[in-house]
């Protein structure tokens, strides 16, 4: 079989088999992995912390709850970001990389709006709780607002303006190895 036999059929630039696409997406996933999960156990750290502190005796009833909604999270959290660990170790020597990163990768984006959500929650708890429950509710909003201009509209916006250029460049209007419909 010759090389060009094997070679990914994708016209991307990049000479490489399938194997070697699924371990370079894989590497890159545990790459993002490693910053979800700092932020994560930081989150983590700072929610559990918080339970022993003097005055979290202090939290009011809707404080409580936001703070039992919080921890449940950041579980949530945590367990999604070691999915992929564990899929990985399960399925070692398989030979099914390209799945586990397609699966993984989809774990990952879970995991993104699970902590974008702890985010936005933390944020919100802790302007309640030291400022008042008005500025809270503004925190939360802003928090969200920020978590999707820069989560969702700002990649949606690069998207868009990387198929503007494709275009330009291809007056059929496809990306360079793409397909009608394929994103």
């Amino acid at each position: 079989m010759m090389a060009d036999d094997i070679a990914d059929d994708r016209d991307d630039g990049r000479d490489e088999t399938p194997n070697e696409r699924a371990d370079r997406n894989w590497d890159e996933l545990m790459q993002e992995l490693r910053v979800m999960q700092t932020g994560t156990q930081i989150l983590t750290g700072f929610l559990l912390a918080l339970a022993f502190q003097p005055r979290f005796t202090d939290l009011d009833d809707l404080q409580r709850t936001l703070y039992i909604v919080l921890v449940g999270l950041a579980a949530v959290a945590t367990v999604l970001s070691l999915t992929p660990v564990g899929m990985h170790r399960a399925l070692f020597g398989r030979r099914r990389k390209p799945e586990l990163v397609r699966i993984a990768g989809r774990i990952v984006k879970a995991d993104l709006f699970v902590i974008g959500a702890l985010t936005i929650g933390v944020t919100a708890l802790i302007v309640d709780f030291t400022v008042d429950r008005v500025a809270g509710v503004i925190a939360l909003v802003a928090a969200l607002l920020a978590v999707v201009a820069f989560w969702m509209l700002l990649p949606r916006r690069l998207r868009s303006t990387t198929a503007a250029d494709d275009v330009r460049h291809d007056p059929r209007g496809l990306r360079s190895g793409s397909h009608p419909g394929q994103t």
